[in-house]
């Protein structure tokens, strides 16, 4: 069973797919959240979840106090999970789900100009790809991702503890990684 860990959907349960799907661990999460609310990165965030899954990781954000969540994800009954979950705890009208390859989506978006938001600027970006996504697809998301993230904006990558670390691309800066287990998990922040 996965549930929202905190926040104002804290403790209800999440439908997960039968399959296709690695929801992040109620551990993890938790985990990673606490970093993230250390650094400031969810109060108020315009959050970007690739790879969505049930779409935990972007629900808990906006549990937790992000304005707003975007949830990607090809598969059809991952779509139907994350809107089925933002409509289950009452998120609905500050989540979009969206059904479409992570690439695609990624190079529809305008790039994030400057600070004051122009163009399309996530505060946080969530990256919890399936395990055996291949590296140069990740590679290829992360980089993307670099032009859409506001400044000041922090991107997390999980996977397996045994895959190699991204790469990241100007403008992003490393600011830490975590094990947590057999789950790795990468933070960089896009510099101002």
């Amino acid at each position: 069973m996965t549930r929202v860990v905190a926040g104002s959907a804290g403790g209800r349960t999440l439908v997960v797919p039968s399959s296709g799907t690695r929801p992040t661990s109620e551990r993890v999460r938790e985990a990673l959240f606490s970093r993230l609310e250390h650094l400031d990165a969810v109060d108020d965030a315009r959050v970007l979840d690739l790879f969505a899954g049930s779409g935990a990781l972007g629900l808990e954000a906006v549990s937790r106090g992000a304005r707003s969540a975007v949830l990607v994800d090809s598969a059809r009954v991952a779509v139907d999970a994350c809107r089925r979950n933002a409509r289950t705890l009452g998120l609905a009208d500050r989540v979009d789900v969206v059904a479409d390859r992570v690439d695609r989506y990624l190079a529809r978006l305008a790039p994030s100009a400057d600070a004051d938001g122009q163009g399309d600027a996530f505060d946080l970006v969530l990256l919890d790809p399936p395990y055996d996504l291949r590296d140069d697809v990740l590679q290829a998301a992360v980089d993307a991702v670099a032009r859409c993230v506001a400044p000041g904006g922090v991107v997390v990558v999980e996977r397996s503890a045994r895959a190699s670390s991204p790469t990241w691309p100007a403008p992003l800066e490393p600011l830490d990684d975590r094990r947590y287990g057999e789950t790795q998990v990468w933070f960089a922040e896009r510099s101002a």
